[in-house]
């Protein structure tokens, strides 16, 4: 349960550090070798990410985590969720996204993060 609330809160300080550009908060968390994956499929690895993030580059006013689901595979777990937001123009939508982490020496780090807006809200059925 430690790591499953642990993973939690990072997931959450994740969120808002994207929205405030904290930089130093994911210097600090991600892995050398993670990649992010867009939602129009453009990769970024962890230096483009962070100058991504240092341009203040989001167009998101807020994002809200409506559903979060941890699971453990050994020493990696997803995090997986689904969330709404409002950019900065007032359009909103939902997204989904998972996030691979992975621990070393009780450390979790994020090595991969992947994000996909969905067009309605998904059926919860599949899980």
């Amino acid at each position: 349960m430690f790591h499953e609330q642990q993973l939690q809160r990072m997931n959450k300080r994740y969120v808002a550090a994207s929205l405030a550009g904290d930089v130093d908060w994911y210097r600090m968390h991600l892995a050398d070798e993670f990649v992010c994956i867009e939602s129009d499929g453009s990769l970024l690895n962890r230096e483009a990410f962070l100058r991504l993030t240092a341009k203040g580059c989001s167009d998101l006013a807020d994002y809200k985590l409506d559903d979060v689901d941890v699971q453990f595979y050994g020493d990696v777990a997803l995090v997986r969720a689904l969330g709404s937001w409002t950019m900065k123009t007032g359009a909103r939508g939902i997204s989904r996204y998972i996030d691979v982490y992975v621990r070393n020496d009780d450390e979790w780090k994020v090595v991969s993060a992947q994000i996909t807006r969905a067009n309605r809200e998904p059926d919860h059925a599949a899980r």
